[in-house]
């Protein structure tokens, strides 16, 4: 069994074929999918999914770094609200962007530091969205990051020394369709880091791993990052599946 640990499908991307998506991950093994919000306007079509399938795919709440803005601590509060009605497997996604704009760089670390209390304060592991920001991130947790607070770095392309950093917080690194990709060095990172640290993803529908490059990314595609990262680290892909899947269990909390 594989877990897709970071997966968008409840997005309008899918709406035409959502239910034909999540039959063709079962086929391929993928028998339990994460679910990250994005902010207030994605919680209805994330949690009627996660209704629908509720073995399947399990909701997580939080707000996305690119959502920030001027009035990001009234939906944070209404977010938060959601916390104490149903059950959730992990705060995020959160994180700091600052790729596409700069201009919320500090309303964004102040969303970062309120959602790290949430995790623990609910007792949830974080999912950290991270892009041109690694410094930041890392100096946020300097501070804030203790014994109650564990997560994961998704969709991780940073350095060896970047990822130690992260497993050095306790935290996994998430690996998805990247590590497919011929020129993004990824394989030669992940190469060297214990499989103990890794959980699967696929950041449906971004990402799509290849061979499959250029089409909306599904959870049935993760199988080829589980093919890839077996490849790179030199062992079976049921090694890579046993052990990934662990980590996420344990992480995520799913026994």
């Amino acid at each position: 069994m594989l877990i897709d640990t970071h997966s968008h499908i409840y997005l309008n991307e899918f709406d035409d074929d959502r239910t034909e998506v999540i039959k063709r991950a079962i086929q391929n093994n993928i028998r339990t999918i994460l679910l990250p919000n994005i902010d207030k306007n994605s919680i209805n079509p994330m949690m009627q999914l996660a209704n629908t399938y509720p073995k399947i795919c399990l909701p997580m709440m939080g707000m996305h770094p690119t959502s920030v803005n001027e009035n990001f601590k009234k939906e944070l509060v209404l977010i938060e609200e959601w916390l104490t009605k149903e059950k959730f497997y992990g705060i995020g996604e959160t994180g700091i962007d600052l790729y596409w704009d700069k201009k919320y760089t500090a309303e964004q670390i102040k969303s970062f530091s309120i959602q790290i209390g949430w995790a623990k304060k609910y007792n949830l592991p974080i999912v950290i969205h991270v892009r041109e920001s690694f410094n930041e991130v890392f100096n946020i947790l300097d501070n804030l990051n203790d014994e109650k607070l564990n997560g994961v770095f998704h969709c991780f392309t940073g350095t060896l020394q970047q990822a130690e950093k992260i497993i050095s917080y306790g935290f996994k690194i998430g690996i998805g369709g990247v590590l497919t990709f011929k020129n993004s060095k990824l394989d030669e990172t992940v190469k060297n880091i214990d499989l103990k640290h890794i959980i699967l993803e696929t950041d449906s529908p971004y990402l799509t791993p290849a061979p499959n490059r250029g089409k909306r990314n599904e959870s049935s595609f993760m199988i080829y990052t589980a093919q890839k990262l077996a490849e790179v680290k030199n062992e079976t892909l049921e090694k890579v599946t046993e052990i990934t899947t662990e980590n996420a269990i344990n992480l995520f909390k799913l026994t």
